[in-house]
C-alpha cells in the first residue's frame, strides 16, 4: 500500500494556478510601467539619464564607479548637481560632466564646480546641455555592471532560461503505473 499526499479538489488547484498567472502578469505589467515613467532613458523618449562618475572632483560623497540616475527638469537652480554635456565647439564636446551649480542662470549658462574643486568648470552648460538633476545615487555600481557583462553571469543566465523552458514544458514525459 502506497501513501498518497491528499491533494486538493482539481477546481481548487486549477483555481489557484490561475490566480497565480494573473498576478505574474500584473507584476509583469506594473514593472513595465514604472520602467516606462520613471526609468526610460532619453534616447528613448523618457526623463531619465544615466551617469557613471569617473575621476575624484566630486569626492568625498561621489565616487569612481558611483552611478547617478538623473531626469531632465524644467528649471535647474544653484546648489543642484547636474550632469552634463560639454558645449559644441570645444575639443571635449558630448562629454559628460557630474558637477555642482554654484551659480550663473538659464539665459547665460550655469556656473558649475565639482565639490573637490576650488575653480569653476570653464564650460557653462545652458539647459540644452544638461542631461537632468540627480535623483539617485548607487554607490559601487560598477561592480554589478563589470558582473552583468561577465561570462560567468551570462552561463549562469542561459542555463536559468533553458532550466525555465524545461519546467514550463513539463519535462520528460512521466511513465503510468498500474
Amino acid at each position: 500500500m502506497r501513501n498518497r499526499a491528499i491533494q486538493p479538489p482539481l477546481w481548487i488547484s486549477g483555481a489557484f494556478m490561475r490566480t497565480n498567472k494573473a498576478a505574474g502578469i500584473a507584476i509583469m505589467i506594473l514593472a513595465c510601467l514604472f520602467w516606462a515613467q520613471f526609468l526610460r532613458p532619453q534616447s528613448l523618449g523618457g526623463n531619465a539619464g544615466y551617469v557613471l562618475v569617473s575621476g575624484q572632483s566630486m569626492e568625498p560623497r561621489y565616487h569612481t564607479g558611483d552611478l547617478v540616475l538623473v531626469e531632465k527638469h524644467s528649471s535647474y537652480h544653484a546648489g543642484q548637481l547636474i550632469a552634463y554635456r560639454v558645449p559644441k565647439g570645444d575639443p571635449m564636446a558630448g562629454a559628460q560632466v557630474i558637477h555642482r551649480i554654484v551659480g550663473g542662470d538659464a539665459k547665460h549658462g550655469f556656473i558649475v564646480r565639482g565639490d573637490n574643486r576650488t575653480a569653476p568648470d570653464v564650460w557653462r552648460p545652458k539647459p540644452a546641455d544638461v542631461i537632468g538633476a540627480k535623483a539617485v545615487r548607487i554607490p559601487n555600481a560598477i561592480v554589478v555592471l563589470q558582473y552583468l557583462r561577465s561570462p560567468v553571469f551570462l552561463g549562469i543566465l542561459a542555463a536559468a532560461f533553458v532550466f525555465v523552458h524545461v519546467l514550463a514544458a513539463g519535462g520528460a514525459p512521466k511513465k503510468e503505473t498500474a
